[in-house]
């Protein structure tokens, strides 16, 4: 279940937003925690950062 959104990407245009999707998918556990980790150190939850 999801309980936080701690990372997300911005795109133009859905093509984009999914072909980045896969190669997430393919990354190993510690590459995406890493990924994380760059954009949001504190795990914070982002979902109130998008919805304004």
């Amino acid at each position: 279940h999801l309980h936080s959104l701690v990372y997300y990407e911005v795109y133009e245009d859905a093509y984009s937003a999914i072909t980045r999707e896969k190669q997430l998918k393919k990354w190993r556990r510690d590459w995406k925690i890493n990924l994380i980790e760059k954009m949001n150190p504190e795990w914070r939850d982002l979902y109130s950062d998008i919805i304004q």
